[in-house]
């Protein structure tokens, strides 16, 4: 008779989606499986401090005439099914019953299995949807930048309560910027000289310009360009589409799977011409490294793109490591308070954006390893934002410590959460340091500290 482990010590496996199977859709077999792993959970409660799910389960269970979970009606579930941000940090740091242990559970992947069913039947509310149109509403707010970000701006009362009634925006959730010339069209104009003497020169890489850099922040794109036409590497620039993390969130795996056919499409011919791909944002990176090939696991380009593609704070590393790097680099006067996002511990690749900035001569760094609890398009939302300045509240404090002692700059891989950390702080009980204006992307600092810009 085999034994059942307490716990694992392996390594974390994740199984596709079987979300092209009849059962997969079925209800009454959602609600066995999420009482079975809501039965688990509650036994074990490890994961108690991660987010607002576990607390609302454990809080349903607490409450119920026996204690247990059988006294706890299926209907009730949706609270703590709705408070999952699908950071991956209960999966990959904490639970010790994911896969190839025996109890087989993956709890962000049975939310987002719920939410698909939720989707399918039409409960993704319009707002919700309309708001994660990101190629749609970045194309059109880019056109009329000015406009849209006064409209959006926190300082206007008017546009905000609108935004608020009607797209369900949180009136007081900073929002991010749109540039009025994207990063595709400013790569365009504007390419690097590249640097034929240093060590990796040779090597090309194709960035994947991401929505969020392509839209709404193109100084990460333009600072990655500079620093890798430094060391050597040839870039070119490509944005076929979002990676469709936001559409993730709700459950609409089609416009998912979608997407994931375009873009693969779109990367594979400059993979086949030797290209690396390198994404700009972790949470698109692990969409391409991970999420698609467990949506679509049998399609030959995304396994290929799959094993292309790498986070920039990785890629910068592996040339150092391979290649290495060329003089110049400067330290950075006063150090940075380093957080590093939930998608990039997610990909299992170590604090690579910490290992990068430590390549800076006299590098001071405060490493920060908790969710900042913005959690893309739901932590912006009427009912979610105060919950994700509560779940923030910790890494706010990391942060603000770090620039009471004298950090100069405050960085992030996720540019979401680097600015939801700064409101965050804004927002502490306790008296607030002189935070910088805005969070930086870790490669805006290694620009930075060769003197490339940032």
């Amino acid at each position: 008779m085999a034994v059942v482990k307490e716990g694992s010590t392996e390594a974390p496996v994740r199984r596709p989606l079987a979300w092209q199977s009849a059962e997969f859709w079925d209800e009454a077999k959602l609600d066995a499986e999420l009482r079975r792993v809501f039965d688990l959970c509650h036994g074990c409660r490890r994961c108690f401090n991660l987010c607002d799910s576990f607390p609302r389960l454990f809080d349903l269970v607490d409450a119920s005439p026996t204690g247990e979970l059988d006294e706890v009606k299926s209907a009730d579930f949706k609270p703590a099914i709705d408070a999952c941000t699908l950071c991956d940090l209960c999966f990959m740091t904490v639970c010790p019953y994911v896969p190839p242990h025996d109890f087989d559970l993956d709890f962000p992947h049975l939310v987002l299995r719920a939410r698909a069913i939720a989707h399918s039947k039409g409960e993704t509310p319009f707002a919700a949807r309309q708001l994660t149109a990101t190629d749609r509403n970045g194309t059109a707010a880019s056109l009329v930048s000015t406009l849209a970000n006064w409209a959006t701006d926190r300082g206007n009362a008017l546009g905000r309560g609108v935004l608020q009634a009607a797209a369900d925006v949180h009136r007081e959730a900073a929002l991010p910027r749109f540039a009025g010339r994207t990063f595709a069209v400013q790569a365009a104009q504007e390419p690097p000289a590249l640097n034929r003497t240093a060590p990796a020169f040779g090597r090309k890489a194709v960035l994947y310009a991401t929505c969020f850099c392509n839209y709404n922040n193109p100084e990460i794109g333009m600072a990655t360009r500079a620093v890798l036409a430094h060391l050597g590497v040839e870039t070119e620039v490509v944005y076929p589409a979002c990676c469709g993390m936001p559409q993730l969130e709700h459950g609409d795996l089609e416009s998912v799977a979608a997407k994931a056919r375009k873009v693969s499409a779109a990367l594979g011919s400059w993979i086949e011409r030797g290209y690396d791909v390198v994404a700009l944002v972790p949470s698109c990176a692990l969409m391409l490294k991970f999420e698609w090939p467990l949506i679509l696991p049998g399609d030959a380009a995304i396994a290929k793109l799959s094993k292309a593609t790498r986070d920039i704070a990785q890629y910068v590393v592996e040339i150092a490591r391979k290649e290495g790097l060329p003089p110049g680099l400067k330290p950075l006067p006063g150090g940075v308070a380093l957080h590093l996002a939930c998608h990039a511990r997610a990909q299992n690749l170590g604090p690579k954006a910490a290992e990068m900035l430590k390549l800076i001569p006299g590098a001071e760094l405060s490493v920060i390893e908790r969710c900042s609890g913005h959690g893309g398009s739901w932590g912006i939302t009427s009912d979610n934002f105060p919950v994700a300045i509560k779940q923030g509240r910790p890494v706010a404090r990391q942060a603000n410590a770090a620039l009471i002692e004298g950090k100069r700059y405050l960085a992030s891989e996720c540019p979401l959460a680097g600015e939801h950390i700064l409101q965050g702080v804004e927002r502490l009980p306790e008296p607030a340091a002189a935070a910088p204006e805005h969070a930086l992307h870790p490669i805006q600092l290694f620009a930075l500290a060769y003197g490339l810009g940032g």
